[in-house]
């Protein structure tokens, strides 16, 4: 077979005809629009409700690209769900308010963090996994772990006021549950002990509870182990069982000061 012909095959066997573009480029304009960070402000209510419906329109024509459903119903479902994650998203924005104290503002949260955009096109996503919309949920996270380096699996279950510092580095995979109040920092993995596909169905990822506290580069594995809540987990740490609650989990490294001008003293090196 050519490869003129091989990538022909290819084409007359794809399931479906989307614009990838399109869909990423609609939920950053979204989220755009709905967090005031467009230049032009909506001076009238009945501007918001036009453009609203302007996006309500285009959500119905993407989803046509990948179901045969009612899409009505599912556009009228999405948003109608809107407003529950909306007030979910404030939240999240409040918790980093709270929590951080370099951010001065909601807006500059809302204008310039990482973490939000990142959980605000989860939260999106997540409600399209749930109603069992294929692509994209997977096409919009993906997109956000692009422009951020935060790897949000759609099919996770985050609950309320969850703080991501930074960012850069983080996975958070498909089954992983993590509850209210949990603060999260850059290159944290929330994985599986193996990523056999038989495993699909499979609770594969952690469950961290209310209140948890996970420094940079932890590793936590596996869908049996439980973090307790008010855990505070710390960095570069690795993971593969369940932790109690209010637990203190610390990695002990060795570290050595020596005098930089130590007169007779060898150089020792360490490779």
């Amino acid at each position: 077979m050519g490869f003129s012909t091989r990538l022909h095959k290819g084409y007359a066997n794809r399931k479906y005809d989307i614009d990838k573009k399109k869909i990423e480029d609609f939920i950053d304009r979204f989220f755009r629009f709905i967090f005031f960070l467009e230049y032009q402000r909506c001076s009238e209510v009945k501007d918001i409700e036009v453009r609203l419906d302007t996006f309500k329109t285009e959500f119905k024509e993407i989803l046509c690209s990948v179901t045969d459903e009612n899409d009505d119903l599912q556009t009228e479902k999405f948003f109608h769900s809107f407003p529950r994650i909306y007030q979910s998203l404030e939240n999240d924005a409040q918790a980093i308010l709270d929590n951080d104290p370099a951010a001065q503002s909601i807006e500059e949260v809302m204008f310039s963090y990482p973490g939000f955009f990142a959980i605000s096109v989860y939260r999106f996503a997540h409600e399209l996994y749930k109603s069992k919309i294929p692509l994209i949920p997977r096409i919009w996270t993906e997109f956000a772990h692009s422009k951020t380096g935060i790897d949000i699996n759609p099919g996770a279950k985050i609950g309320e006021n969850f703080f991501i510092d930074h960012g850069t580095g983080i996975v958070i995979g498909e089954t992983t549950v993590i509850g209210n109040d949990v603060k999260i920092y850059q290159g944290v993995t929330l994985g599986a002990h193996s990523v056999a596909k038989n495993l699909q169905n499979l609770k594969r990822h952690p469950t961290i509870e209310d209140g948890v506290v996970i420094y940079a580069n932890a590793t936590i594995l596996g869908g049996e182990t439980v973090i307790g809540e008010n855990a505070l987990i710390g960095g570069n740490v690795w993971i593969t069982e369940s932790v109690a609650p209010n637990s203190v989990v610390f990695h002990k490294g060795q570290v050595t000061v020596k005098n930089k001008f130590p007169g007779n003293e060898p150089i020792i090196f360490s490779i």
